[in-house]
């Protein structure tokens, strides 16, 4: 596998596609769904959502963590999380500019 060559692109750019990397794959969206209907939870409560093992589930939940699209504080013995509102506001940020320039421009 050759190497990615990270250093030839922006910050902006690295962090914007770690973040899509995070989210490309549909265990962590229901993830991010899941979290989006819930204050917060511990992560059993996630497994009892998706038809995963705990361990696999906890993989996606540090892909997540990793990326910045999630937080995580220990409790006792469990790790409650929610949202990280500073991920989400970089791919807001990059979405929005799309769809500004969707709909100002005309193509092919």
């Amino acid at each position: 596998m050759g190497i990615t060559k990270t250093e030839h692109f922006t910050t902006t750019q690295n962090e914007l596609a770690i973040l899509a990397k995070a989210m490309g794959h549909p265990a962590r969206i229901a993830i991010i769904e899941y979290l989006l209907k819930t204050e917060s939870c511990i992560c059993g409560d996630i497994v009892n959502e998706l038809p995963l093992a705990q361990p696999t589930v906890s993989q996606h939940l540090k892909e997540l963590k990793n990326a910045g699209l999630i937080k995580g504080n220990i409790e006792g013995n469990a790790i409650c999380y929610c949202l990280n509102e500073e991920g989400f506001n970089k791919l807001k940020g990059f979405f929005e500019t799309i769809t500004s320039y969707l709909t100002t421009k005309e193509c092919c």
